[in-house]
């Protein structure tokens, strides 16, 4: 705090600050404990497992739009579904009216893997909220969807 208000600027804002400070540290704190204790076990970085939820829910999706959904870009989504390719989790094909589209769909195996991982993921989530009490996690996804929609993420 010294050094900030150390900074020449009449607009310095704390409040800002310390909100996006704390969701910064709250989503890199999720995304390693998640990556740690559920998605390890099957070979999978938060990417990977973000791309795969997607075509999990969706069935197959355009590459653009698997990028959008992850906050990626289609290069990202490329190398990952080059990973997921290799272990069978998803294949791509291509647009038979527009050979520049791709979709990735999913495997019955990359099912098989989501059905047996969510169940354990969802435990994870359960668990980092634990200590909101219901109403406290409702306000806490209204505010941060605002600022998703906001910002356009």
């Amino acid at each position: 705090m010294n050094r900030l208000t150390k900074v020449p600027s009449a607009e310095l804002n704390l409040d800002a600050i310390s909100v996006v400070t704390n969701m910064y540290r709250a989503a890199q704190g999720l995304r390693n404990k998640m990556e740690r204790d559920v998605l390890s076990k099957y070979g999978l970085s938060w990417t990977a497992f973000s791309l795969l939820y997607d075509i999990w829910v969706w069935d197959s999706l355009e590459t653009k739009k698997l990028a959008e959904l992850s906050g990626v870009s289609k290069a990202t989504v490329s190398n990952i579904t080059n990973t997921l390719e290799r272990k069978e989790l998803c294949y791509r094909t291509v647009d038979k009216r527009d050979r520049r589209i791709t979709y990735v769909a999913i495997t019955d195996q990359g099912k098989q893997v989501m059905e047996e991982l969510y169940p354990n993921f969802h435990k994870g989530e359960i668990d980092i909220v634990s200590s909101l009490n219901q109403k406290e996690q409702q306000m806490v996804s209204q505010l941060l969807r605002r600022v998703i929609r906001h910002n356009n993420f």
